[in-house]
């Protein structure tokens, strides 16, 4: 279709409102996909419409034929699979009437009924292979015989369909089955040839072939003392026994395996592999199909993707798992000896949802890691593998792979300038001085006079216009170019300074960047930024697929990074505005570091989503400082809160990255135990680490899990106890667009700004402060850090309710006044007496008797050695207050010191009773229980209480006097009843 006597071929597919586009094929007219698609089928009698097209720039892309597959054969055919097909590409209003011929020569596949595929190869003169025959003129049988006839197959059951013609499902059954390839009489290579020399057939067929980028996970990254040919070798050839005492060591048994055969005209080498898995505490022996396919061969790199299948599993039909096998060149050593680089990558690919994918991933991950670490043993025990930190980092010798040579100015200036814009100019001005030169000088006419010469017609005001704006696009151009070069190396080769976290970027390349200029092509560059600090590649000119290879290097950092932000530019001179060619983010909790050692970036934004554009990036994150680096942060952290961190054992933070799945470097500083406030409370616990903040909770079976970044804050509020909330609460704000991943957990969202509520912390204050410490560290700068010191200080006293793990109290005990209002000596032992404080039966009914009523205490946590902590509820009965009220309340427990007893530190930082002003009051109340003899079978109480004011009142003394009186005979009336009950027990 174009001028040039190729085509730029793709497809657009169409299944109902569900639309899937292929990649382009430049240059072509035998184009190869290789593309699988998935559509959720909502209508059986929907039709599958694939439309070809020739992709033009400048005008509308041309139509070259369409093809339209019913769904109602797909139903009808055979395992519900029309296989591997040639179809005939017809022109627009033309319906396929080829489609119902199923005895064509085809390929047999076992695609599941949910993937719709796009395998073929395009070609618009294809037709099938084989004797055509008419189409078959009889009646298609029913939706209702088809759903029959699918759950008769899978009973095992023969049904015919009303059609009442069984010819073609007999024709299909005597084709051969499995993954062979139908091999023409002028192919030139058959099934036993040697596997060596089919390697070869392949080697200049892939030899502009980009390898694969790794899958979803990473189970083995390895280098080995080998050639890549030698291990390719080794790993699949049929010669080889490792794969047959991989097997067998994994426990599987009825091993077999076919000869490797060329598929795709010769592009592709496969294979198929099957053996029964060994049976697991769940799951029984199963039946295993392993298609091994050669995605790359070129001598020096090999690419295989295992297809493996285990239709027998429950939900087996619904899923396959991937396995891809990337061989490539290791690092290279003194010895001069080949090396080889091995990383196996895994994913599912479902072929349909379920509900049980979640499991189904889990289950798959624990097996695979499992049986990729005895295969990682295995090999290492046929090949040595290289220690890469003894030899040189695989960082060093990636990076070092990446020094290229710089272009010459000459050629740059040669390619910026060298276009239809800059060419026309120079070619009017010399045109112009030309004519200048051979005209002879005319004489002064009109207003002119010796030395100014003006137009003298209409005509020449326009050429002397548009020459002024071509030498003034000439001279703007020049001055980019000038302003380009001399920041021509970023900050490409600048070294990192300091030890911390070092961050390297190694910026590759960028393939179908948008263009913005006239010429059709860009002046890229990109910005990243990460922590604070940012770092600039070089300016490529006049290209829409740019090669950096360039290297840059962050300094020091001392705390870990959460995010990338990266920013791809139109270089349009200095003092122009910049345009956007694409932005992207990288998240390094999210990802896997071995996964960020060479990845494709897709960049977002308008122009770059329309032009699919990408980057190659290689990404290293180390710390220098090694474990050092966590206790210089939890001390940091510790002045920040006024509080001790303790490092967490090793299976701790194991934990804490499993429940999140967070990479290894992140640890667990603490904890908390609170409330998530939303339509309906659920308690829970807080995890707080250095990048994130999460939430997990597993209530009657029901699990609510999130977590997002300190960087997605953009603001926290401590917000006090009032008649609605009966607990401080803390409502953390994210900013717009952002941790959208924990929507669920949010108790509000507002111009697309999430809004958490946590409360009941057994201690507020340390909550609160940590958190804010924690927030300032990672997401503030130091303007605002200072703001947030100086607007705290000022209402400290309103944000620290319950004055912390009662370190407060210590300190407001100095200037508060405690008074005694209770005193004695119980007959009973103090292990018993201290029942009253443990939540038992004893404690609920001798405060239901005393007007408690409904009272809860939660269990005793311990924050620090031989200190616990606990939060009680309860409403005032009739006997207390003649309106009621409701208290909440903290309390502490901790040993006296040198004598054998115990501290209680009571803080009720919400009462409501008859008298009003208690709204804006704390009250303190202290026991001290002390053991007299043991033998003697005697304890001391002493009780003390301080009313700390936070407003004034002129009947402040009236309201201490009665409630000193009216606790003073609620606690001799509670401890009487504990001792009676306590007597009737013994």
């Amino acid at each position: 279709m174009d001028s040039n006597g190729f085509s730029d071929p793709y497809v657009k597919l169409q299944l109902g409102k569900q639309r899937f586009k292929t990649k382009v094929i430049k240059v072509n007219l035998n184009p190869t996909w290789d593309q699988e698609f998935s559509f959720l089928v909502d209508d059986v009698r929907d039709v599958l419409k694939l439309d070809v097209y020739d992709e033009d720039i400048l005008r509308m892309d041309d139509f070259l034929g369409q093809v339209r597959v019913p769904l109602e054969d797909v139903l009808a055919a055979e395992d519900l699979s029309l296989g591997t097909r040639w179809y005939q590409l017809l022109p627009k209003g033309k319906t396929d009437k080829t489609i119902d011929c199923e005895d064509k020569c085809r390929e047999v596949t076992d695609r599941n009924q949910a993937a719709a595929e796009d395998r073929s190869k395009g070609n618009s003169n294809a037709a099938f292979n084989g004797t055509e025959t008419p189409s078959s003129k009889t009646d298609k049988p029913s939706f209702v015989d088809r759903v029959c006839q699918m759950f008769a197959r899978k009973n095992g059951d023969a049904v015919q369909t009303s059609s009442g013609s069984s010819e073609a499902p007999q024709e299909v059954q005597e084709e051969p089955r499995g993954y062979e390839i139908p091999v023409s009489e002028n192919d030139d290579a058959c099934p036993e040839a040697p596997f060596s020399e089919l390697l070869k057939s392949l080697e200049s067929r892939h030899e502009g072939v980009e390898m694969p980028v790794n899958l979803q996970g990473i189970l083995v990254n390895q280098s080995y003392l080998a050639s890549p040919s030698d291990l390719n070798n080794l790993l699949f050839s049929p010669d080889s026994d490792f794969k047959q005492t991989m097997v067998e060591l994994q426990g599987c048994t009825d091993f077999k395996t076919e000869p490797w055969r060329l598929d795709n005209d010769g592009e592709s080498l496969k294979r198929v592999v099957t053996y029964t898995t060994a049976p697991s505490k769940l799951i029984k022996a199963v039946r295993a199909t392993e298609e091994q396919s050669y995605l790359k061969a070129d001598g020096k790199e090999y690419a295989v993707l295992l297809s493996v299948s285990t239709p027998d599993v429950p939900c087996g039909t619904y899923f396959r798992t991937e396995i891809l096998f990337r061989i490539m060149p290791g690092p290279e050593l003194d010895s001069q000896q080949q090396t080889s680089h091995l990383v196996i990558s895994w994913r599912m690919n479902f072929l349909q949802s379920t509900m049980m994918r979640g499991m189904i991933e889990n289950g798959a991950r624990q097996g695979l890691e499992q049986n990729y670490a005895q295969f990682s043993d295995l090999l290492s025990e046929k090949i040595k593998p290289i220690d890469v930190e003894g030899s040189g980092s695989d960082k060093e010798q990636v990076l070092a792979s990446l020094q290229g040579g710089q272009e010459s100015d000459w050629k740059i200036a040669f390619l910026y300038f060298c276009n239809f814009g800059v060419l026309s100019s120079l070619f009017v001005s010399l045109y112009i001085v030309v004519h200048v030169l051979r005209v002879n000088s005319s004489s002064v006419q009109g207003l002119e006079f010796t030395g100014l010469d003006l137009p003298d017609s209409l005509s020449e005001i326009i050429m002397g216009g548009l020459l002024f704006l071509q030498i003034q696009n000439i001279f703007k151009k020049i001055t980019c170019f000038v302003q380009a070069r001399g920041q021509k190396g970023g900050d490409h080769g600048v070294k990192a300074q300091g030890d911390g976290w070092l961050l390297t970027v190694a910026l590759i390349e960028g393939v179908k960047l948008a263009p913005v200029d006239a010429t059709g092509f860009s002046d890229p560059y990109v910005v990243f930024t990460c922590n604070g600090k940012t770092k600039t590649s070089s300016i490529k000119f006049q290209t829409l697929e740019p090669q950096w290879n360039e290297i840059l290097e962050f300094d020091a950092m001392d705390d870990p990074p959460s995010v990338m932000s990266v920013h791809v530019y139109d270089f349009d001179g200095p003092f122009d505005e910049v345009t956007s060619l694409g932005h992207a983010e990288i998240n390094f909790v999210k990802s896997n570091l071995s996964e960020l050692a060479d990845v494709w970036v897709p960049l977002k934004g308008n122009l770059a989503q329309s032009w699919q554009s990408k980057l190659r990036l290689r990404i290293f994150l180390n710390n220098s400082k090694g474990s050092g680096m966590v206790t210089e942060y939890l001390s940091k952290m510790e002045k920040e809160v006024g509080k001790k961190m303790t490092l967490r054992s090793p299976r701790t933070n194991t934990a804490f990255q499993e429940l999140f799945s967070l990479p290894a470097e992140e640890f667990l500083i603490s904890s908390f135990t609170c409330y998530l406030k939303r339509k309906l409370p659920t308690q829970g616990h807080l995890f707080l680490s250095p990048r994130t903040i999460g939430f997990y909770s597993s209530m009657f079976g029901r699990k609510t899990k999130f977590y997002f970044l300190w960087e997605d804050i953009e603001d926290i509020q401590g917000i006090p106890q009032s008649i609605s909330s009966w607990s401080p609460s803390v409502v953390i704000t994210l900013h717009r667009g952002r941790g959208m991943d924990a929507k669920h957990g949010a108790k509000s969202m507002d111009n697309g700004k999430l809004k958490f509520c946590l409360q009941s912390f057994a201690s507020f204050s340390v909550a609160h402060r940590t958190i804010m410490a924690l927030w300032k560290a990672r997401s503030l700068s130091t303007e605002l850090k200072l703001q947030l010191a100086e607007e705290q200080s000022q209402i400290n006293t309103l944000q620290s309710e319950d004055s912390g793990i009662f370190v407060g109290i210590e300190e407001d005990a100095k200037g508060l006044q405690m008074t005694e209002v209770f005193s004695s000596t119980i007959s009973t032992n103090m292990a018993s007496l201290m029942e009253v404080f443990e939540g038992g039966s004893l404690e609920m009914k001798v405060m239901e008797k005393v007007g408690c009523q409904k009272y809860s205490a939660t269990q005793w946590e311990s924050d620090k050695t031989n200190e616990y902590q606990r939060q009680i509820h309860y409403k005032f009965s009739k006997k207390l207050s003649p309106i009621g009220g409701e208290v909440t309340g903290t309390q502490q427990k901790s040993p006296m010191p040198n004598k054998k007893g115990w501290i209680i530190e009571e803080n009720k930082h919400s009462i409501f009773d008859m008298l009003s002003s208690l709204l804006y009051s704390q009250l303190h109340i202290k026991y001290q229980i002390e053991d007299l003899a043991p033998k003697q079978r005697a304890s001391s109480v002493q009780v003390s209480l301080g009313i700390e004011w936070s407003k004034s009142t002129r009947h402040q003394k009236r309201i201490e006097k009665n409630v000193l009186s009216s606790s003073s005979a609620r606690l001799k009336e509670m401890f009487n009843l504990a001792s009676r009950e306590l007597s009737h027990a013994r």
